[in-house]
């Protein structure tokens, strides 16, 4: 063990062309959470190699090599020796113990409970993000985001074989029953749907028990492969379902519905901002901090729009909302409304503006 320790502490990392993300790290301890394939581990590479070479140990917790009992029991001296001030637990696993040093950083899919680090949450990329990868910020870049998603890793794959390399991804970070709910969720995307409605969706096709289906739906949202948005003001009512990345959609299955996934690119922009958000009867995303209202109208005119809006009023006046943007393909421009501040503003322009 101690041989493999001298090779993790002597091999170069390499990092491919980086681009820059929207999170960053300083000089303290983090856990970094997110979904497999989010940028996680270029992130923490990128930031290793701003340190001086024999200051730091990077370590992938998935190698076959490591035992764990051996490799804690040889770490704190073998830290202590070479003056090793920041350690990486990429793919962290809690059988490997954490060691006395300067900072350290954890990688994973799960979230951990530990005061000690700073937690990060990484998403796939947004939509600004997405923009650093493309050539020229014309109307293709939109088309690509809506064909590649926000995976990084879509870049850089032929276009024959996305689909099947990122089934392959998916196959191999998930387990067998949350594959066939995230495969499920898929087809409902955007949708009011129980993980007791799922339940009696799959039993009808295979085995499977009640209990293992909620803890492996729970943990597909604890990881972030899934995300429930709740009813404003109404705790217990069904949650709808978002996926990830909208990229799933075309991945896992063959249903085309162009307003989910538009739904879907929105909810994420607004889960990336860090706004709290909820659905209500007739309205796609509700902001209070804001005093906003979302609504996902790919292709509404302002006829269609302020037909849409009459019918959501009642709501409007109670919680008195002061803004409702509606997001659109391409239209822009203004509704009068005796109430609200209406807006129809592109994607594009919406997501970077903010």
């Amino acid at each position: 063990m101690e041989i493999l320790l001298e090779e993790l502490y002597k091999t170069d990392i390499i990092v491919d062309k980086f681009h820059f993300r929207k999170l960053f790290l300083e000089n303290i301890s983090y856990q970094i959470n997110g979904i497999t394939q989010s940028g996680k581990t270029k992130l923490v590479k990128n930031y290793l190699l701003g340190l001086k070479k024999s200051s730091y140990l990077y370590v992938d917790c998935n190698d076959l090599r490591i035992e764990a009992d051996l490799f804690n029991a040889l770490m704190p001296k073998f830290c202590s020796d070479n003056k090793i001030e920041t350690v990486v637990f990429d793919n962290y696993i809690p059988a490997l113990h954490f060691v006395n040093v300067k900072q350290l950083i954890i990688c994973s899919e799960v979230h951990y409970e530990i005061n000690s680090l700073k937690t990060l949450r990484l998403y796939p990329l947004d939509y600004e993000e997405f923009l650093a990868y493309e050539h020229k910020y014309d109307s293709t870049a939109l088309n690509h985001f809506f064909q590649l998603g926000g995976f990084p890793f879509m870049h850089k794959i032929n276009s024959d074989e996305k689909i099947i390399y990122l089934q392959k991804v998916l196959k191999s970070a998930l387990s067998e029953t949350e594959l066939d709910i995230l495969v499920f969720c898929t087809k409902t995307m955007t949708q009011k749907i129980s993980p007791y409605s799922i339940y009696e969706r799959l039993k009808q096709t295979r085995k499977i028990s009640k209990d293992k289906l909620y803890s492996s739906f729970d943990m597909l949202c604890k990881k972030g492969y899934l995300h429930q948005l709740q009813k404003t003001n109404h705790p217990k009512a069904i949650a709808k379902i978002y996926l990830c990345d909208i990229s799933l959609k075309s991945a896992l299955t063959i249903d085309k519905h162009f307003g989910r996934i538009f739904e879907n690119m929105i909810y994420l922009e607004i889960l990336k901002s860090n706004r709290e958000s909820f659905y209500d009867d007739g309205i796609d995303f509700y902001l209070p901090q804001n005093s906003e209202v979302i609504l996902a109208t790919p292709f509404a005119d302002e006829r269609a729009l302020f037909k849409k809006i009459e019918a959501i009023e009642a709501f409007i006046i109670r919680y008195q909302v002061k803004k409702i943007t509606a997001v659109t393909m391409s239209k822009e421009g203004s509704v009068n409304h005796p109430f609200s501040r209406i807006e129809m503003v592109p994607f594009d322009i919406w997501a970077l503006g903010d």
